[in-house]
């Protein structure tokens, strides 16, 4: 199995040209959400993904990135995360990481209730359920899966 490796400065990002997947580390500070958008471009451009499944996965993903730098590191840049993801004909799939303590997914307050429709946060999770096709969380919540189905365009 034939890997590179490229790394851009505090970002690894390690392809398997065999399975077409690969995966990003990124420090815990806000602009490394460009470095994720970057990445999503660059899926879109080289798969030829729909519009509409690229403007879900845009959201989706950067969501979740977001959510991990801010709630699942608290923005500490010593702390990482891990974005893989995995091309397949008829889907793209995301494995977002963080090393926080987690937090109870199951238990989320509903962002559509009017209590909580002026609070500015709260959505992130909503959006993804939302956006991507399918949404698996793991180890307490550090680790979120989101599937997106592209209904077999993948060029």
């Amino acid at each position: 199995m034939e890997k590179d490796k490229i790394a851009v400065s505090d970002t690894m990002i390690q392809m398997n040209t065999e399975k077409q997947s690969s995966t990003m580390q990124i420090s815990s500070q806000p602009e490394s959400i460009n470095l994720v958008e970057k990445l999503i471009d660059e899926i879109k451009s080289e798969y030829n993904v729909h519009e509409e499944c690229y403007g879900n996965m845009l959201v989706a993903v950067t969501e979740a990135v977001n959510n991990a730098i801010q709630h699942g590191n608290k923005y500490d840049p010593d702390k990482k995360v891990i974005i893989s993801h995995e091309v397949e004909p008829d889907q793209i799939s995301f494995i977002i990481t963080d090393e926080g303590t987690g937090f109870d997914f199951m238990n989320l307050p509903d962002p559509t209730d009017p209590d909580h429709l002026e609070k500015p946060t709260g959505r992130g999770v909503f959006l993804m359920k939302h956006l991507a096709d399918q949404i698996i969380f793991s180890e307490n919540g550090r680790v979120v899966e989101l599937y997106f189905k592209t209904g077999g365009h993948i060029a």
